[in-house]
C-alpha cells in the first residue's frame, strides 16, 4: 500500500521526532488573512534540466520545482533537503530533491490563491510549477501520459528511486503522482483558460494525455469488481485506492466545469462511481459510514489523503449528479464527528486506532470534505463541524500547541500519538496547511471561530480501545505476538491477539462510564461457517454472539480472513467494568484482537464549543455543564446533517438533544 510521504501504514508508525530545540508557542490568532505563502515560496526553486527523450514542457527557460523536506535546525532556521540518502560527491539523493506529488499539490495552492485574490505572484508560481510538472510527465512511448516521480537537484530525472517505490520505473504505470498530476492540470486549465489561452491549451493537451493513460491502464476494468473478504470492490480505482482516485476526481471535476471534453466527463463519471462505492457501514457498525480509502482491505481507514467526500461533492456539482452526495454526507456527517470525539484525524484505524499520529494531510482532507459537502449538499451544519477540525491548526490537538504559524506560513510535520510535535515543515505539510487556510479564509466567521476554540482546554470522551491480551485468560487460552503486526491488509492492535480454544474464556476489566456503550470486539472473521463463535457478556448480562466464520471469500486481499469490529446486539450498561467472552469452536482456536467501546453519545469539548455525536438508536438528552452560566446556542442535526432543532439557554447546566446517528453543536 503506497502511503503519504514519510508515512508507513502497516509497518512502523509515522516517525515523529521533537525538534532539537523546542520553539516558543506560535500565535494562534494573527489578524487578517491566515494564508501566508512565504514558507512555500522558500521551498520553491528553479532548474534547467538536461534534455531527455520523451520529456518536454511549454515554452522555454527554467522550470519551477519544490524541495521535498524542510528540516528544522537547532537555531530555528530551516534547511531544504531531498528524499533518500544524500551523496555530496554527486549532489544527488537516493530519491531526489523534487517530486511530482508535491509539485502538483503546490501548484494547486498557488492556483487557488490566484483564483481567490488575483495575485500575480501566485499566478507566476503556478505557471512555473505546472511547467515543471509537465516536464516530469512522459509525453511519448509506451508510458505516455504517466509521470516520473523524482528529479535530482540539477533537474536530472530519477525514474527508479532508492528506496524503491512502485511502480518502478515510476512512470511505468498508474500511480498516486499520476492522480495528483490530473488534479493539478485540471485546476490549472480551469484557472488559465481565460488569462492565458495558449498555456491552457497546452495543459489541456497534457491532461488528455494523462486521461488516455488512465483509460488504457485503469478504466479498461470499468464494470469489473474484485472480491475482498466477501465484499465486491470496484476494480477500476487508481492503484486500488479511493484516496488516489479522489485526487484525480478533483482535477477531472475542475476540467469538466471549465468545458473539458467528453473523454474527461466519461472518466469522471466512472471514477466518481468507484469512489462512492467505497462507502460502508452505518452509525453503529464498522466503518461507521466512512468511505474506505483502500480497495484491497475492508479493515483499514486512514486520515491522510482521504479526500473522497470532497471529490464526490466536486463531481456531483460538475456532473449534476445528486446521487454522489449520499456517501459523501455519510462520511462527513456520520463518521467524521465520531472520529473527532475519538481524538481527531488519526493516521490509521487498522481497524483499531493504532497509528494515532496526525498530520496536516489528514486534517486538511477532513476539513475540505466538510466544507465541500456543506456547499454541494446544502448542509451548513457541516461548516460548524469544520471549525472543530480547523482548530487543530491553532492548538486544539494532543500537543495543545499551534501547528500552523500565520506569521511564517509554516505547518509543522505532525504530532505523535503521545503529543510530541515534529517541528520540521516539509512540502506536504506546508501545502495542506495552506490549502486549509485558503478554505478557512473564505469564511471570516469560520476563521474567527477556529482560532477562538483552538486556544484553551480540550477534552474528548469517545471511542476507547481495550486490548484483548490485557485480560485474564482461562487455561488453554494464550496471548500471541506474531512476527509482524501487519497482516498485509490490517494490523493487530498492540501487535498481539488472544487465541481462544474450545471453551476458552477471556475476561476484561474495562473503564467505567457514566453512560451505556456499544461493544465492538475486533476479531478475525474467516470464510468457514464451522469455525465457531464467541459469546459475549457483562456479568450475567448477555450482550451477543459473534460468528467467527461469517466472513466471505478472501479474493484479492493479502490475508485469509479479516480483522473486523463486530458490534454486539446488546449494550454495555453504564458503570459496567467487566466484559467477557467464551469460545465455542470445533475447528481450531478463535482470534480476538481488541474491543472498541463507544459511548452512546461521544463528546469533544473545546473552549467555547462542544461537539456531541450519537450511536444510539433513539434520541437522547446529554448533560452539558459550562464553566459559568452564560448564553449557549445549541444546534441539533440528524444523521444526514440536516438541522432539526435550535435552542438557546443561559443555564450553566442543561440537557442537549442528540438525534440517532446525528450530531449536536453547542457554542457558548
Amino acid at each position: 500500500m503506497i502511503t503519504s510521504r514519510r508515512t508507513v501504514l502497516g509497518g512502523a508508525a509515522l516517525a515523529l521526532t521533537a525538534a532539537s530545540t523546542a520553539g516558543a508557542s506560535l500565535p494562534a490568532s494573527a489578524g487578517g488573512a491566515l494564508t501566508n505563502l512565504a514558507h512555500l515560496d522558500f521551498l520553491g526553486a528553479v532548474v534547467t534540466p538536461p534534455a531527455v527523450a520523451g520529456h518536454s514542457t511549454y515554452g522555454s527557460g527554467p522550470l519551477g520545482v519544490l524541495w521535498t523536506y524542510a528540516d528544522r535546525r537547532a537555531d530555528g532556521s530551516y534547511a531544504r533537503v531531498g528524499g533518500g540518502t544524500y551523496d555530496p560527491a554527486t549532489n544527488t539523493y537516493g530519491q531526489g530533491a523534487f517530486n511530482a506529488d508535491d509539485i502538483a499539490r503546490a501548484a494547486v495552492v498557488y492556483l487557488r490563491h490566484y483564483a481567490a485574490h488575483g495575485d500575480t505572484h501566485s499566478r507566476a508560481a503556478a505557471y512555473g510549477l505546472l511547467r515543471g510538472l509537465t516536464f516530469l510527465q512522459t509525453a511519448s512511448g509506451s508510458f505516455a501520459g504517466n509521470v516520473v516521480l523524482w528529479m535530482q537537484p540539477d533537474g536530472t530525472l530519477n525514474p527508479s528511486a532508492d528506496p524503491v517505490e512502485l511502480p518502478d520505473p515510476s512512470d511505468s504505470g498508474p500511480s498516486y503522482w499520476l492522480a495528483r498530476t490530473v488534479w493539478a492540470l485540471g485546476e490549472g486549465y480551469e484557472v488559465f483558460r481565460r488569462p492565458d489561452p495558449g498555456f491552457a491549451s497546452f495543459l489541456r493537451e497534457r491532461l488528455e494525455l494523462a486521461i488516455a493513460a488512465l483509460e488504457r491502464q485503469v478504466l479498461t476494468r470499468y464494470g469489473q469488481y474484485q472480491v475482498v473478504d466477501g465484499r465486491r470492490v470496484p476494480a477500476w480505482l487508481i492503484v486500488d485506492g479511493a484516496d488516489a482516485t479522489a485526487e484525480a476526481v478533483l482535477g477531472l471535476s475542475a476540467y469538466t466545469r471549465a468545458g473539458g471534453s467528453s473523454r474527461a466527463r466519461w472518466a469522471l463519471v466512472r471514477f466518481a462511481e468507484a469512489v462512492a462505492a467505497m462507502s460502508s457501514g452505518d452509525s453503529r457498525t464498522w466503518p461507521f459510514r466512512a468511505l474506505l480509502p483502500w480497495g484491497q482491505s475492508i479493515s483499514t481507514w486512514h486520515a491522510w489523503g482521504a479526500q473522497m467526500p470532497s471529490a464526490l461533492a466536486a463531481a456531483s456539482s460538475a456532473l449534476g449528479d445528486q446521487s454522489l452526495l449520499g456517501p459523501a454526507v455519510g462520511d462527513t456527517a456520520g463518521f467524521t464527528p465520531l472520529l473527532l470525539t475519538a481524538g481527531g484525524p488519526d493516521n490509521g484505524w487498522l481497524p483499531a486506532p493504532i497509528d494515532r499520529s496526525q498530520i496536516a494531510y489528514g486534517v486538511d482532507a477532513r476539513l475540505q470534505g466538510l466544507l465541500a459537502v456543506a456547499r454541494a449538499a446544502d448542509r451548513p451544519g457541516l461548516q460548524q463541524v469544520a471549525a472543530f477540525v480547523a482548530a487543530w491548526y491553532f492548538g486544539a490537538n494532543r500537543a495543545g500547541s499551534a501547528m500552523y504559524d500565520p506569521a511564517s506560513g509554516r505547518t509543522y510535520d505532525g504530532i505523535s500519538g503521545e503529543g510530541v510535535i515534529n517541528r520540521n515543515s516539509g512540502a506536504e505539510s506546508t501545502i495542506h496547511g495552506l490549502l486549509s487556510m485558503l478554505a478557512v479564509d473564505q469564511s471570516p466567521a469560520l476563521a474567527r471561530l477556529a482560532r477562538e476554540v483552538g486556544v484553551g482546554s480540550r477534552s474528548a470522551s469517545g471511542l476507547q480501545v481495550v486490548e484483548a491480551e490485557a485480560g485474564a485468560l482461562s487455561a488453554g487460552a494464550t496471548a500471541v505476538t506474531p512476527s509482524s503486526a501487519w497482516t498485509g491488509e490490517s494490523q493487530w492492535s498492540n501487535g498481539s491477539y488472544v487465541s481462544l480454544p474450545a471453551a476458552g474464556r477471556l475476561t476484561l476489566e474495562v473503564p467505567a462510564s457514566e453512560q451505556p456503550r456499544l461493544v465492538a470486539p475486533i476479531v478475525d472473521v474467516v470464510d468457514d461457517r464451522s469455525v465457531g463463535r464467541t459469546n459475549w457478556a457483562s456479568g450475567s448480562r448477555s450482550l451477543g454472539v459473534i460468528d467467527h466464520g461469517s466472513g466471505g471469500p478472501q479474493g484479492v486481499s493479502a490475508a485469509p480472513g479479516a480483522l473486523l469490529p463486530i458490534t454486539l446486539a446488546g449494550v454495555l450498561p453504564a458503570q459496567s467494568t467487566e466484559l467477557s467472552c467464551i469460545a465455542s469452536t470445533t475447528a481450531g482456536a478463535l482470534r480476538v484482537d481488541a474491543v472498541l467501546l463507544i459511548p452512546l453519545v461521544s463528546r469533544l469539548q473545546l473552549s467555547k464549543a462542544i461537539l456531541l455525536t450519537s450511536v444510539d438508536a433513539h434520541p437522547r438528552s446529554h448533560p452539558v455543564t459550562l464553566t459559568a452560566a452564560r448564553r449557549a446556542d445549541t444546534t441539533v442535526y440528524d444523521r444526514d446533517g440536516i438541522l432539526r432543532t435550535r435552542l438557546t439557554t443561559t443555564a450553566a447546566t442543561f440537557g442537549a438533544p442528540v438525534l440517532p446517528g446525528g450530531f449536536t453543536v453547542v457554542y457558548s
